[in-house]
C-alpha cells in the first residue's frame, strides 16, 4: 500500500486556520491517547500561528511506521511534513531528514545529553524529543518491608533478594509468585535488557561511539552468564516469550518481586482494579559489581522530512510541540516523561507523578542503542544481540562463546572497517 493510498484510508484531523493560512501535515502517533494529545496542543498551535494542522495517523506498529515512512522518502513525496521518529531511527533514515540546529537556537542543551547525542548524527541535529522513555526497576515495597530487604543495587543483590522473597511467599501459599520478570522474548526488548546488563556491569555498549565493536570481554560475558540463572529461578521458565505486557500483566496481579520494563506501567498499576495499587515504587535499575547503574534509553522525538515544501514553519510546529510548556502539559495530561531535567523538579509535575522524582537519575545515566553509528545496519546488528542472549539465557551456549561469537556476527554485518 502506497503512503498515500494508507493516507486516504485513514481519518484525518483538520484544524481550521485563516483563509490562505498554510497548511501542515504531521504523523505523530497510532494509539488513541497518541492521537489525542496532538489534537489537543495542535489547537494551540493553530490559535497561535493562524495555520492549519492535519494529523496523519500512522500503523501501530513501529516497524510499520519505518518501512511507510522508508516508502515514502523513495519517492521524495512531500505529503508529510512532521514525523514521529522512534529513538533508534535518526541514524536510519538520517539523508531523509532536516538539520534543526538553526531552529533550535541552543534549546537543545536545556535536554537530557544523552538523547540529544542520540538525535545528532553527522553533527546534524536531526529530531527534537518530545518524550523520553528508559528502563526500571518496579518492586513490591510491601514485600520488601515485610522480608527486611532494601531496594537492590546490584544485580547479584536483586537475584538473591528475589530468591528469598519469592520462596517465602510460595511457602506462604503463593505458588504463582515470581522474583523477576524482564522481556525475555527474542525481539528488540531482549536487545535493551541485555544492553543494560552489559553496560551496567562495565561490559561497554556492543558497538561504541567511533563505531568499534567491543562486546567480547569478560564483563559482558559475566553479565549474561548472571542472567543465564534467572530462568526457572526467579523468573519463570517461560520468560522467553515474555514482551512488556507479559511481564506486567503478572506483576500487576501481584505475582512478582520485581520486574524491569519502560514508564508506562506506573500509571495503569494505580488504577483501581490493580491488585498492586499503593504498593509498588521505582527504582533505576541494579548494576555489576565494577559498573553503574544504566538504563536502555527509549522514547520518541519529532524530525521534519527534507521533502517538505514548507521546511521552516514544519520546523516550527516541531519546537513549539517540544517545548518545555507543551512537554509539561503531556506529562500532565498523559503523564509522558518530559526530555527537560528541569521538568522533573517542576512542582506541578511531580504533584501529578511523583515516581518522576526517583527516576530522574535513570535519565541522566541512560545509553542509547547504537543506532546513531551503525545506521541502516542497526536492525541486523540489534537481531543479532537480541539471538546472542536468547541463546545464553536458553542455556545453549556460556557467556564467553557468546560475546566472542556476536564479536564475529556483528564484524559480518558491519563488512568492511566502518559502518
Amino acid at each position: 500500500m502506497t503512503f498515500k493510498r494508507y493516507a486516504a484510508a485513514l481519518a484525518l484531523a483538520l484544524f481550521g486556520g485563516a483563509a490562505g493560512a498554510a497548511e501542515i501535515t504531521i504523523a505523530c502517533g497510532s494509539v488513541g491517547a497518541d492521537v489525542e494529545i496532538c489534537r489537543t496542543l495542535m489547537k494551540e498551535w493553530t490559535a497561535r500561528t493562524g495555520n492549519q494542522v492535519r494529523i496523519f495517523v500512522t500503523p501501530n506498529s513501529s516497524t510499520d511506521q519505518l518501512a511507510l515512512y522508508r516508502q515514502q522518502f523513495g519517492a521524495k513525496s512531500d505529503e508529510v511534513d512532521v514525523l514521529m521518529v522512534d529513538v533508534v531511527w535518526p541514524g536510519i533514515i538520517k539523508e531523509h531528514l532536516l538539520d534543526l540546529t538553526p531552529y533550535a537556537k541552543g534549546v537543545q542543551k536545556e535536554h537530557f545529553p544523552a538523547i540529544i547525542a542520540n538525535n545528532t548524527v553527522g553533527g546534524k541535529l536531526l529530531a527534537m524529543p518530545w518524550f523520553t522513555d528508559a528502563g526500571l526497576l518496579f518492586y513490591r515495597k510491601d514485600l520488601l518491608d515485610k522480608y527486611h530487604e532494601p531496594v537492590p543495587a546490584t544485580w547479584s543483590a536483586l537475584t538473591a533478594a528475589a530468591r528469598k522473597i519469592q520462596d517465602g511467599e510460595r511457602k506462604a501459599g503463593n505458588p504463582d509468585m515470581q522474583g523477576y520478570l524482564y522481556e525475555g522474548k527474542a525481539y528488540e526488548g531482549l536487545s535493551c535488557n541485555a544492553l543494560e546488563w552489559i553496560a551496567s556491569s562495565g561490559g561497554g555498549t556492543i558497538v561504541d561511539a567511533s563505531g568499534k565493536i567491543t562486546v567480547n570481554n569478560a564483563a559482558a560475558a559475566q553479565a549474561l552468564d548472571l542472567a543465564a540463572t534467572w530462568p526457572g529461578t526467579i523468573a519463570p521458565k517461560n520468560v522467553s516469550s515474555f514482551a512488556e505486557e507479559e511481564a506486567r500483566n503478572i506483576f500487576q496481579n501481584g505475582n512478582a518481586v520485581f520486574m524491569r520494563n519502560w514508564s508506562y506501567p506506573w500509571t495503569l498499576a494505580q488504577r483501581a482494579d490493580s491488585k498492586v495499587k499503593g504498593k509498588i515504587g521505582v527504582a533505576v535499575l541494579p548494576h555489576g559489581a565494577n559498573g553503574k547503574s544504566v538504563a536502555a534509553l527509549g522514547g520518541w522525538q519529532l524530525a521534519v522530512s527534507k521533502y517538505s515544501r514548507q521546511p521552516a514553519l514544519a520546523a516550527d510546529l516541531v519546537m513549539f510541540l517540544t517545548s518545555k510548556e507543551m512537554q509539561k502539559k503531556r506529562a500532565l495530561l498523559v503523564g509522558s516523561l518530559p526530555t527537560y531535567p528541569a521538568l522533573y523538579r517542576d512542582p506541578e509535575v511531580l504533584k501529578a507523578a511523583p515516581y518522576f522524582a526517583s527516576v530522574v537519575e535513570a535519565f541522566n545515566t541512560a545509553v542509547a542503542r547504537p543506532s546513531t553509528v551503525t545506521a541502516d545496519k542497526y536492525n541486523a546488528v540489534s537481531s543479532a544481540l537480541w539471538n546472542t542472549a536468547s541463546a545464553t539465557l536458553a542455556g545453549r551456549v556460556k557467556g564467553a562463546a557468546a560475546v566472542q561469537q556476536l564479536e564475529k556476527d556483528l564484524i559480518k554485518v558491519r563488512r568492511g572497517p566502518r559502518w
